[in-house]
């Protein structure tokens, strides 16, 4: 089954809902299939806006630390795909509104922040970018992806810090412009896109592009041995028995 839902409402908003319970983690297959939907939308001149979203209580949880370990060759591919799908995604051409509704934590909250305008509910959830606290490294598309929507101060404090927060305090990281009541997301969200779509689509596209320029530009000009030197930090013993007592205590909670 996809794992990526997608629901045209009116004015030419289309919801692209990640699907893959229990916590929407970031895999081949999830990954794989919002390439094909943003591709999609990107081609239908009847799409004039996408809002982000998830299914359950998850935005998304990030990459699935509980996935058989990768042998180098589909190691690469892998980052190759997530860097693909967040440039496409950074780089889309209409609006995009990422929906926060559930928790977002580590790679489901560089999607949160690839999307132009971000809302998110109010309630009782969790927010943050733990990569450090379990000894991942941040790829280079999620590390511009981060500076270009976060202050140096925010950005430093989210990183460095690796604190999963909760949602209330997304407002003062700059992680969301707004945060609401969950009976009034949607429809701000919906109404907002709309409202977004409803440009000039030229116009949206020239600027936007030329606002995320810079940050596409550096993701560009990494080269392959640098990309091998950053996912090295996953495969160090220090990372690896700290992913191993992150899921630990995940199994205890559950």
């Amino acid at each position: 089954m996809p794992t990526i839902r997608v629901d045209d409402r009116k004015d030419g908003v289309r919801l692209l809902v990640l699907d893959a319970p229990p916590a929407n983690a970031l895999g081949e297959e999830l990954l794989g299939d919002l390439e094909t939907a943003l591709d999609d939308a990107a081609q239908r001149t009847d799409v004039r806006a996408v809002v982000l979203t998830g299914a359950g209580r998850f935005f998304s949880g990030g990459f699935d630390l509980a996935a058989p370990r990768r042998d180098a060759e589909r190691a690469r591919a892998m980052r190759n795909l997530y860097r693909d799908v967040h440039v496409k995604l950074l780089s889309f051409p209409k609006p995009t509104l990422a929906m926060m509704n559930g928790h977002a934590v580590a790679g489901g909250l560089v999607l949160v922040l690839a999307c132009d305008c971000r809302l998110g509910r109010k309630g009782n959830y969790q927010i943050g970018l733990n990569e450090v606290a379990i000894g991942a490294s941040f790829p280079k598309i999620a590390l511009e992806i981060v500076r270009l929507r976060l202050n140096h101060a925010r950005a430093s404090e989210v990183m460095l810090g690796a604190v999963l927060y909760p949602a209330s305090e997304s407002l003062r990281l700059g992680v969301v412009d707004e945060l609401l009541a969950g009976d009034h997301l949607e429809s701000t969200v919906l109404r907002r896109a709309a409202r977004l779509g409803a440009f000039p689509r030229e116009a949206y596209a020239n600027t936007k592009a030329a606002l995320i320029e810079d940050a596409l530009a550096r993701c560009r000009a990494e080269t392959e041995e640098e990309a091998e030197r950053t996912a090295a930090v996953w495969t160090t013993d220090e990372s690896r028995a700290a992913r191993a007592a992150q899921r630990q205590r995940l199994s205890i909670q559950r």
